[in-house]
C-alpha cells in the first residue's frame, strides 16, 4: 500500500491499520465461536483505523492560501465522512447477520480510506512544493 510514510508517522500507522483490517476482512472464518472469533477481531480492526485517522493533522494544519486550503477543507471533510462510516461500520461488524455484506463493505471503507491518506500526502507535497517555488 502506498500510504506508507516514515516509521511512526501518522501515515505509517494508518496504512499498518488498514493493512490489519484488510488482512482481518479476508480471513477465513466459520460459523459458531470462529464467527464470533472474527468480528471481534473486525471490531478491533476498525477501532485500529479510526483511531489512526483520528491521530491525522486536522484542519488547523491546512494553509490559508487559495486552492489548497480548499483541498485541505475538503480532505478534513472527507476525513470525518470515513470517519463516520468506521463508527457505524464497527457495530455493524458485530451484529449484521449479512457478514458477505459486511466484509464487502469493509473492503470498500480500506480502499476508500486507502485513496484519503493519499490526497492527504498529495496535499503535503503540494504544500511543499509551493513553499519552494515549484518545478520550474
Amino acid at each position: 500500500m502506498s500510504t506508507a510514510g516514515p516509521s511512526g508517522s501518522p501515515g505509517s500507522v494508518i496504512a499498518a491499520a488498514l493493512r490489519a483490517l484488510a488482512i482481518a476482512n479476508e480471513a477465513p472464518r466459520g460459523a459458531g465461536p470462529g464467527l464470533a472469533t472474527w468480528r471481534w477481531t473486525m471490531r478491533q480492526r476498525v477501532a485500529a483505523v479510526r483511531d489512526a485517522l483520528c491521530a491525522e493533522p486536522g484542519r488547523s494544519d491546512v494553509a490559508d492560501d487559495g486552492w489548497l486550503a480548499a483541498r485541505g477543507g475538503t480532505a478534513f471533510r472527507e476525513r470525518n465522512a470515513l470517519l463516520m462510516r468506521l463508527g457505524e461500520l464497527g457495530s455493524r461488524v458485530i451484529e449484521d447477520a449479512d457478514v458477505g455484506a459486511v466484509r464487502a463493505e469493509v473492503a470498500r471503507l480500506v480502499a476508500d480510506v486507502g485513496h484519503h491518506v493519499q490526497r492527504v500526502h498529495d496535499l503535503a507535497y503540494d504544500r511543499v512544493e509551493m513553499e519552494l517555488g515549484g518545478s520550474e
